[in-house]
């Protein structure tokens, strides 16, 4: 007999923690509706309350992600950072940080499907690229940044973030080393020139 009950307190985001535990330790083959039951210490159905499907579940999990990191980089943009070259590196260097921590879960959520994604993870998404051209757009206003696309230098600043986090996720590189390329990758972007005094 299973004595487990159904539900407690705030079920989905026990959850939605169990799950971004899992992904990290096990990856996404290692989630499933009944494994977080489980570990949450529920029936093996009180999760379908709040997740109709395993898709559902990986859903809300990138919706989460998304929400989290534009959190963290709203969070940065917003400090008391002196210039505007301090805070494009704080962002660059606070994306790094969680792409390093939850690499699986920053791959979940940039291999969600766009097109017929649910609302609120379209809405996440949408949110966070808008913080990253926010940033730029006050650059180039702020004549820190030479006027270009601002979504090509978004996409350009992501996948730059992205490779020098997964040199550090596979210890290809140190993460003083990572702190490096982002002093290096930020300056081209900004510059458009590598800043030799790092580098002396």
């Amino acid at each position: 007999m299973n004595d487990r009950p159904f539900h407690h307190g705030n079920l989905r985001a026990v959850l939605l923690d169990q799950a971004e535990r899992t992904l990290r330790e096990g990856g996404i083959e290692a989630l499933s509706l009944r494994e977080l039951a489980r570990r949450a210490g529920v029936s093996h159905g009180a999760p379908r309350s709040h997740f109709v499907d395993r898709q559902a579940l990986l859903d809300a999990l990138a919706e989460r992600g998304f929400n989290r990191l534009a959190d963290a980089l709203e969070a940065v943009i917003a400090s008391d950072a002196k210039g505007y070259e301090q805070r494009f590196r704080a962002v660059a260097t606070a994306y790094v940080r969680f792409a390093v921590t939850d690499a699986a879960l920053l791959d979940l959520m940039f291999t969600a499907k766009n097109g017929d994604a649910p609302e609120g993870l379209r809405v996440a998404s949408e949110r966070l690229f808008a913080t990253f051209g926010d940033l730029i757009r006050r650059g180039t206003e702020a004549g820190e940044i030479a006027p270009q696309d601002p979504y090509r230098l978004t996409l350009l600043f992501a996948a730059t973030m992205q490779g020098i986090a997964v040199l550090v996720g596979t210890r290809r590189i140190s993460a003083q080393g990572g702190d490096r390329l982002i002093h290096d990758a930020i300056s081209l972007l900004v510059h458009g020139r590598q800043d030799r005094r790092q580098n002396e």
